[in-house]
């Protein structure tokens, strides 16, 4: 076939789209070390590692405290402003109430900002806010009168500004719509992710993990900050019952100390288990996929979870997973796990035991597991996050 001639002087170049602009909330990841710092930083590497020639991405965060990015985020574009925490958090609120952009030109310029923690200031550009969980609003007796009082009239404000609110689980997506009568069209569910490091784990790190936690006896593990919502009270009831019915294990529970700590404490005295629970802290991260891997089952009898990190680690490791059957673990465990009632020690403590004593059992839920955990990707969610960012650039929000 003849090819017609081109003019003279042509020539053809490709219409390159010019990279969105992205400010991205690192706060959490800056001030925090639970589940929203994990997803601030993932999300941000995998940004910045993954997606650099679509988007333009700037971290932003207040340098209240003193605090600094994490390592991994040291050598990213990074904008600062210098306000106590409560003055940016009432700042953020009252831009909401006033309707009035007064922070606007204290942000770095972008064309989308991303709120990755619930705080969301009024701006004249288009918005994206991560929900993680209305747990306030379920559990309210579980949270600081404080916190409650902020969020029970921030969040609904935060929620209503944003062109885009991305939920990391069906159950925040329905709890948005219940609660706040969010349109559905304006939520996108995107689940967080797990680090190639959660993986099944050698035999000599194993071994090193149980001589230096626990040391001559079998362990269960539980891995969450120690507040009531992760229920610790029906772990141990549930222990006293393996205890008498005559294994040996302890409950080995890795965590910082939240609030209404004491009465869990208490509770481990009342319980004559005081030999047979060990708070070990927060656990250095290298050594948390060992730890998981040298469990004989993961508990996680939460009272509600927006997404629950553990349960993908722990199947992730190879371990058997026994988690409450509400809130959003069923979605997140999905076969994988045997499922009970948050609050029934007695179911909790009869899973544990089939786990135990029933090998046939204990390597289906590791195989189930690993599969499962795999389908939880940072990759897919920030690929999923970019699509959202395409999708409010230039589009009008509820204002």
């Amino acid at each position: 076939m003849d090819t017609i001639p081109k003019p003279a002087g042509f020539s053809e170049t490709r219409q390159v789209s010019p990279r969105l602009r992205v400010a991205l909330d690192i706060g959490p990841a800056v001030h925090q070390n639970a589940g929203l710092a994990r997803y601030a930083e993932r999300l941000a590497s995998h940004l910045l590692a993954g997606h650099s020639d679509e988007i333009d991405l700037t971290l932003f965060y207040n340098r209240h405290s003193g605090h600094e990015l994490p390592a991994s985020l040291q050598n990213a574009p990074t904008a600062t402003i210098e306000r106590g925490q409560y003055p940016w958090r009432l700042g953020a609120l009252a831009s909401q109430l006033l309707r009035f952009r007064a922070l606007e030109g204290r942000l770095p310029a972008s064309d989308v900002y991303h709120a990755t923690e619930h705080l969301l200031p009024r701006l004249a550009r288009p918005t994206v806010l991560t929900v993680h969980d209305l747990i306030f609003e379920a559990f309210p007796q579980h949270h600081t009168w404080t916190n409650r009082a902020f969020l029970q009239v921030a969040m609904p404000l935060f929620v209503r500004a944003a062109d885009a609110i991305i939920a990391v689980s069906q159950q925040t997506r329905r709890d948005l719509m219940a609660r706040y009568g969010t349109p559905e069209r304006k939520i996108r569910v995107i689940y967080e992710g797990i680090d190639d490091r959660f993986a099944p784990i050698g035999p000599p790190a194993v071994a090193r993990i149980r001589q230096q936690y626990s040391p001559e006896r079998p362990y269960l593990l539980m891995v969450g900050t120690l507040e009531p919502r992760k229920n610790h009270a029906t772990a141990m009831r549930a222990l006293a019952r393996l205890k008498q019915a005559g294994h040996p294990h302890r409950l080995l529970i890795s965590g910082g100390k939240g609030w209404l700590f004491e009465p869990v404490a208490a509770l481990v005295a009342e319980l004559g288990l005081t030999d047979d629970v060990t708070f070990a802290g927060r656990v250095p991260d290298d050594d948390l996929p060992a730890l998981y891997a040298g469990a004989d089952a993961l508990l996680l009898p939460s009272l509600y979870e927006g997404f629950g990190f553990p349960v993908l680690e722990a199947m992730a490791c190879g371990t058997p997973v026994v988690c409450a059957d509400s809130s959003s673990l069923p979605e997140v465990a999905g076969d994988a796990a045997l499922l009970v009632p948050a609050t029934d020690d007695e179911a909790l403590a009869a899973a544990v035991e089939r786990i135990l004593t029933e090998p046939g059992l204990a390597d289906e839920l590791r195989r189930r597991g690993v599969v499962q955990a795999a389908r939880f990707r940072w990759e897919r969610c920030a690929a999923e996050t970019v699509a959202v960012y395409r999708e409010v650039a230039g589009v009008g929000s509820e204002r």
